[in-house]
């Protein structure tokens, strides 16, 4: 009967079923692990946000698909949603704001900041106090018949230091009961505690710090970078935005084109009929007028590839309708070009300390350079500090009242001689042979980016000179198209010169529209690449100053008038030696 008792009291099947039960309830709850993990990872971000600019902005990675259980969401849906129908009629602001929402690129940087965050709070938790509570629940069966059942249970809290140290302590408690007929019972109660310290190899902070400085500086790193991405990228839609106005000014440049041939083939027929006009002549009109219409259609095909393009880079369906504001291009063109003169030495020094990738770039030979001293610290001899307290009982044991008798306690030192390093050695070699990498790289990086802006600086310039002449070619070419037709008129002009004087129009005016975009573009990528565009401001793509450095910038606009001799660098200006 005893023995019925005993095993009624302490079967331990409808524990371990409770527990895991129990366990199973809090685990299915995925959503406040993903809630917490999302907590702890913006506030990383905007705290570091607000260290390196002095602010912070929202930051998220959740979609419209976020929310949503993973299976509830089909294949067939995602097609479904690749084809809907919609008009939409954007100006660049709308444009940056539906490439936002929706550029798969732009989600794809957001959600690798993010990964470098989680993966810094990993870091920190590794220096965070480490709690394990387990419980084991057997029972067992010997083959002459004996029963036995056994509860244990485990609490512990460990931690490692930033000195290298590590801490930790447990409170154990095995219990076993034989289901038998004499009830014997056996209790086993634990309480232990420990302390590792390097005191040569491994020790002090830059060693054991290690891991989350440098999980700590990743996460700057990729701050900075993603805000690079995010000037870059909306300076990438704001140029393909008025990289397709140009097309659509393209368009409507080849239809008055071809317009103004049809109606000079129709005044060509009137005098060819009255005899006015040869053969010759007529043909070469008519052939001119189809070699307009062949220009115009091309120009629509490219304009609507140009167009699909531009909404796959903003992440909308292909099916949607797009029409963009024309006005944007024409308030460009009424803005004209604002000048950006540069001392080539202040820009460059100016980039050094604000462009956001070369600061990442010297930090991160300052980490190649810190690897050197943590390497050299594993070539030392250890030398590691340890003590260790228990307290154990086979009986009931009151844990707040400690006899000093019964606990166990030891000390000592663990010396490791440098004997056998052929392993840190090689990696200390090669952590030189990196740094010295290292010092050509960031090198390289900064005649790079010196490159990059002198080449931007000359392109400008040369953009600058392409727009004042191509200012003056449209204004001839339109002269010579009405003076072409009012000689074809008086009999002093074959249908030849006004068929050259029509393709020079046609030809000029392009080149004229595309001056004035290159040129906002190269400006942008320009500012870019000294670090100082601010692509935060309002319609900044105009604005004449986007930086509190004025020295940097002039913003005139000289109107063309004409081109001298003096205008023109000669080559023996181009080549003459400096003295």
């Amino acid at each position: 009967m005893g023995s019925q008792d005993n095993q009624t009291t302490l079967n331990p099947l409808p524990v371990a079923l409770f527990l895991c039960l129990g366990l199973t309830g809090v685990a299915c709850r995925t959503s406040y692990y993903h809630q917490k993990a999302d907590r702890e990872v913006y506030r990383i971000i905007q705290d570091v946000e607000a260290d390196i600019f002095g602010q912070t902005n929202h930051f998220t990675i959740n979609t419209r698909y976020s929310d949503r259980v993973s299976s509830e969401i089909e294949p067939e849906e995602i097609v479904e949603d690749r084809q809907q129908i919609a008009k939409k009629t954007l100006n660049i602001e709308q444009a940056l704001e539906l490439a936002v929402l929706n550029s798969r690129e732009y989600q794809s940087e957001k959600e690798r900041l993010y990964l470098t965050a989680l993966s810094l709070s990993g870091a920190r938790w590794e220096f965070s106090p480490q709690f394990l509570a387990r419980s084991t629940v057997s029972r067992n069966r010997a083959a002459n018949g004996e029963q036995s059942g056994s509860v244990g249970n485990r609490i512990s809290v460990g931690q490692a230091l930033t000195s290298g140290a590590s801490l930790g302590a447990t409170l154990a408690n095995d219990l076993l009961r034989f289901y038998t007929g004499d009830s014997r019972r056996s209790a086993v109660n634990s309480l232990s505690v420990n302390i590792a310290q390097p005191l040569l190899r491994g020790a002090g902070n830059l060693v054991g710090r290690e891991p989350l400085r440098q999980s700590e500086r990743n996460v700057i790193y990729a701050i900075r970078d993603f805000t690079q991405f995010q000037r870059e990228f909306s300076v990438d839609i704001v140029s393909q935005f008025f990289s397709l106005l140009q097309q659509r000014d393209i368009v409507r440049n080849r239809f008055a084109d071809y317009q103004a041939r049809t109606n000079s083939t129709k005044r060509l027929e009137a005098r060819f009929e009255a005899g006015l006009e040869t053969a010759v002549g007529m043909g070469q009109a008519r052939q001119a007028e189809l070699s307009s219409r062949n220009g115009y259609v091309n120009t629509i095909a490219s304009y609507q590839t140009q167009l699909d393009q531009f909404k796959i880079q903003l992440g909308i369906p292909l099916t949607h309708e797009l029409q963009l504001d024309d006005s944007e291009l024409a308030t460009l063109s009424e803005v004209g070009l604002i000048d950006t003169q540069f001392d080539t030495d202040t820009a460059f020094r100016v980039a050094v300390t604000n462009h956001l990738v070369v600061l990442n770039d010297i930090d991160r030979f300052e980490d190649s350079r810190r690897q050197i001293r943590i390497a050299a610290n594993r070539l030392r001899p250890g030398l590691d500090f340890f003590a260790d307290a228990s307290l154990s009982s086979e009986r009931p044991t009151d844990y707040t009242q400690f006899d000093i008798d019964d606990v166990r306690t030891g000390a000592g030192f663990e010396i490791d001689l440098p004997v056998n390093r052929f392993r840190e050695r090689n990696q200390y070699r090669s952590t030189v042979v990196n740094f010295e990498r290292a010092i050509r790289t960031l090198s390289l990086i900064l005649d790079q980016k010196r490159n990059q802006i002198e080449r931007g600086l000359r392109t400008l310039r040369q953009l600058r000179e392409n727009y004042r002449i191509q200012t003056m070619a449209v204004q001839l070419a339109e002269e010579r198209v009405l003076s072409a037709d009012l000689n074809i008129q008086a009999g002093r002009a074959s249908v030849l010169d006004l068929v050259i004087a029509q393709d020079e129009l046609v030809a000029t005016r392009i080149s004229l529209s595309a001056a004035l975009v290159d040129y906002i573009s190269a400006r942008l990528r320009l500012l870019l690449d000294i670090g100082i565009l601010d692509t935060d401001q309002e319609r900044y793509w105009l604005n004449t100053n986007p930086t509190p450095l004025p020295d940097l910038f002039v913003a005139t606009e000289p109107t063309p008038t004409e081109i001298t001799a003096e205008d023109v660098l000669t080559p023996d200006m181009l080549f003459e030696e400096t003295p």
